[in-house]
This record gives structure tokens, C-alpha cells and sequence, in this order.
């Protein structure tokens, strides 16, 4: 017992300096969120009270009436709908993602690497150059409505300017969101445990569903996480595949800070849809802390 009390007595202070050092290196992230990020969030609050005058200019003020609009049914509507599509979009991102992820993380040898990197290298491209070539994938006289009608699809099958074209874009611009928490999952998990699986449940679907997806379901959720917030806030897609009947909360927030000049009812719309997906994120959070505690347990 002598001969250990000067390591311990050595290690505190070694363990000072280190939390100090990780302090000194997490400060200018803190400093920059703190000034930037928080003090632009507060402006919005603020002026999601404010009122405009005669010209469109914004100004702050105390009043409700904003907030007041939100509940009427147009807007109500479009804040529906925009997370209808991106909850769509989000199950569907899952359903694709699972297979692929699967694929390349047990089968994948040693190109496994590769084919991650062939699935993330195109997303590199910018969004909007990505969502105009898709807006010419699903045009009328486009690739895919020419191989429907091949097949039998009636003439008048369209699908730009519709849900489905807009559920599409999302799938495809955000898909690889998906992909990567779920193979990063499918990388931790015991390969013993499929062979288990199949000794108890038999049949190849039924081990996927009673071991696989139990075991990384932590990655589906962090998944559908990083798939659901950006869809719903998602602008770009609604405007170049679904048109004007079809718009989500983040075209409605564009029209009232550039169209329309009314900046108060724009921040008032920012922080409800801010609002709503902190609750949904802090859902997420609880959620996976409480995985956590059952699995030390």
C-alpha cells in the first residue's frame, strides 16, 4: 500500500493537466457556437415577435400575432405534410439502407472499403446540381416513365410535380445517411451471434429480424435520425420535383424571408420547426441512453 500512494499521487495531477488541456482545445467550438450560432438563434426568437412596417422592413416588437397564423390551416398543412414525406422518407431510406449496409459489412471482404466509398464519393456533388439531375431522371419523357410505360404503365403516369416525386428526392439526397451509422453498426456487431440465430430461428429472414435488427438498432435509429431532421426542414426537392402544390415547411420559410418580406412570420416558422425536431432529437437522446444503461446492466 506505501509503495502505491506515489503513482496515485503522481496521476492526479496528470489527470489535471490533461482535462485541462481538453478544456483549452473544446474552448474555441464553445466560444464559436456560443457567439455565432446561439446569439443568431436568440435574434430569431426575438424576431419572431417582431412586426413589419409599410416597405417589408422587420421590426421587433411583442406581439403574438405570428404565432397566431401558424395554427391556421394552410400553414398547419404544410408543416403536416412536410413531416409526413419526411417520415416517409426516412422508412424508406431504412428499408434500402438495410440490405446494402448488410451486404458490405458481412459480405463485403475486402472490397468493403471500396464499396462504402462508391456509395459516399457521388454524394460529394453539390445538392442542387444532384436534385436537377433527378428532376431529369423523373421527367415525363425521362429514363424511368419510359421503362413504366414499357412495361404497361398508362400514359398519363407522371411524377415530378407530385408527393411521390418529392418522397423520391428526399430518398435519394439523404439514403447515404443511412447507410453509414447502420454498416458502422453492423461493423461492431458479432458475427457469432447470426450463426446463433440461425441455429434458433432457423431461416435466414427470421435471423435477420430477431438478431440482426435488434442488434443494430442503435444504428437505425441514428439513422433515421440523420435522415428525418434535414428532410423535414428539406426545401430543394419540394421545389424542383413536387411544384407549387407541394411544398414543405423549409419552401414556406424561403417565401417569407425573400418573397413575401415578412421576416417575423419566417422566424416564427424556423423556431417551431426547430422547436419540434429538438423534441424529437431529445426523444432519440433518452432513448439511446437508456439502451445504453441496459446493456451495462
Amino acid at each position: 500500500m506505501l509503495t502505491r500512494e506515489p503513482e496515485v499521487r503522481q496521476d492526479r495531477p496528470t489527470k489535471r493537466r490533461r482535462t485541462r488541456l481538453w478544456s483549452a482545445l473544446t474552448l474555441p467550438g464553445t466560444v464559436w457556437m456560443s457567439v455565432f450560432f446561439l446569439s443568431a438563434l436568440l435574434l430569431t426568437v426575438a424576431l419572431s415577435f417582431g412586426t413589419t412596417d409599410d416597405l417589408g422592413n422587420p421590426h421587433f416588437g411583442s406581439t403574438l400575432a405570428n404565432w397566431a397564423q401558424l395554427g391556421e390551416p394552410a400553414y398547419a398543412k404544410v408543416i403536416f405534410r412536410s413531416f409526413v414525406y419526411a417520415g416517409l422518407a426516412s422508412v424508406i431510406c431504412l428499408l434500402i439502407a438495410y440490405p446494402v449496409a448488410y451486404v458490405i459489412a458481412l459480405h463485403g471482404g475486402r472490397y468493403k472499403h471500396a464499396l462504402i466509398a462508391a456509395i459516399v464519393v457521388p454524394f460529394f456533388a453539390n445538392y442542387l446540381v444532384r436534385m436537377y439531375g433527378w428532376s431529369t431522371v423523373l421527367a415525363d419523357d425521362g429514363p424511368v416513365l419510359r421503362a413504366a410505360r414499357a412495361l404497361g404503365a398508362p400514359p398519363s403516369l407522371t411524377i415530378l410535380n407530385t408527393g411521390f416525386g418529392v418522397v423520391a428526392g428526399l430518398v435519394y439526397g439523404f439514403v447515404v445517411f443511412m447507410i453509414l451509422p447502420l454498416y458502422a453498426a453492423m461493423e461492431r456487431m458479432d458475427v457469432s451471434l447470426i450463426e446463433a440465430g440461425r441455429d434458433l430461428y432457423g431461416g435466414p429472414l427470421r435471423t435477420f429480424l430477431f438478431v440482426t435488427v435488434p442488434s443494430t438498432r442503435q444504428g437505425a435509429l441514428a439513422g433515421l435520425v440523420l435522415v428525418f431532421l434535414p428532410a423535414t426542414g428539406d426545401f430543394v426537392s419540394a421545389q424542383l420535383l413536387g411544384g407549387p402544390n407541394q411544398i414543405m415547411i423549409g419552401n414556406l420559410i424561403q417565401q417569407k424571408f425573400f418573397d413575401g418580406q415578412n421576416w417575423p412570420l419566417g422566424c416564427a416558422l424556423t423556431v417551431l420547426l426547430m422547436a419540434l425536431l429538438v423534441v424529437g432529437l431529445s426523444g432519440y437522446l433518452r432513448r439511446s441512453r437508456r439502451d445504453e444503461q441496459e446493456a451495462v446492466r
